[in-house]
């Protein structure tokens, strides 16, 4: 009976212990998954964390980098709102996000709803060239197209030769047309990412539902929207991220073509951050601008995906 009883008890208690491991979540213990991660994660707090928790610490101050610090509190902060250049600078970098992002992403779009549906030979080829912008660094693609811009540049010299003259400007130094310049050129470099990001996206949708959407007697535009863009969501997603993301940072292109000019008609937060840091001494206030642009970014990045993510659970539903 004891024996039995004995028998019973191990039964129920490895009946327990059996429950319990199936009502535990997949990878458990996690306590050791994230010892794997530890590494990586040590060396994201030294390498990013902890500058930007100093970036932090520094834009509550007023410091030239050399002399003893002194307490700011918030004025640092207050400055963005009430300084004309930085406002200046916030709006600039708000107008290049249409040629940074919207406008490579719609191209990207058009290119890669054609390839999809034209076969020609010299495609492969054709993409390289238009992805090509990615593989060169921002620097020299800036330099490169500063020498295009240039009043006896490549784009002026085809204009008096075609008999447009009257077109020519001094691109990179006109108040009015220095900052599109600037913009195309992250247009044309943001353009190939997206045509590949659109054209790998177009071969996972399945092809039924383009040959339903014909049978329907839908044409090409109305298959576009019907078809091609709902299942490129994800895709214009990821896109629409990593461009704003570069338009907001852009410091390189500005800082090879025109250094913020002519006056300011240029100037982005980053080139701000840099001017105030390292030429005029102003370190809290580029601390100040750094965490506002991160914050900035920040919002962004969370409102493309809060934007994504609801459509999805829409089209779900």
């Amino acid at each position: 009976m004891s024996a039995g009883t004995t028998t019973g008890g191990d039964r129920s208690r490895r009946g327990r212990l059996a429950e319990r491991y199936r009502r535990r979540a997949p990878g458990e213990p996690r306590a050791v998954g994230y010892l794997y991660i530890l590494p990586a994660l040590i060396v994201y707090a030294v390498v990013l964390l902890f500058p930007f928790g100093q970036s932090v610490w520094l834009s509550f101050l007023h410091w030239d980098g050399l002399t003893r610090a002194s307490y700011a509190g918030f004025s640092n902060y207050t400055q963005l709102f009430t300084d004309p250049d930085l406002r200046g600078a916030f709006w600039h970098a708000i107008v290049l996000l249409i040629f940074y992002s919207v406008i490579p992403v719609c191209i990207g779009l058009l290119l890669a709803a054609a390839m999809s549906r034209i076969r020609v030979r010299g495609m492969t080829f054709f993409r390289a060239v238009l992805f090509l912008p990615q593989v060169v660094a921002m620097v020299v693609s800036g330099v490169a197209w500063r020498a295009i811009l240039a009043p006896d540049g490549l784009l002026n010299s085809v204009l008096r030769g075609i008999g447009l003259g009257s077109l020519a400007r001094t691109w990179l130094g006109s108040y009015t047309f220095a900052l599109p310049s600037v913009g195309t050129i992250g247009a044309w470099v943001g353009m190939g990412l997206c045509m590949v990001l659109f054209l790998a996206g177009a071969q996972r949708i399945p092809k039924e539902l383009y040959e339903a959407a014909r049978i329907d007697g839908a044409g090409a535009i109305r298959e576009f929207f019907a078809v091609t863009l709902p299942g490129l969501r994800l895709e214009i997603s990821v896109a629409l991220t990593l461009t704003m993301i570069s338009g907001l940072k852009n410091f390189d292109v500005v800082y090879v073509t025109t250094s913020g000019g002519p006056g300011t008609a240029t100037t982005v937060p980053a080139y701000e951050l840099y001017q105030r840091a390292f030429q005029t001494n102003q370190v809290g206030s580029a601390g100040a601008i750094g965490v506002a642009l991160t914050v900035l970014i920040f919002l962004v990045t969370l409102l493309i995906g809060r934007l994504v993510e609801g459509k999805g659970e829409g089209k779900r539903a």
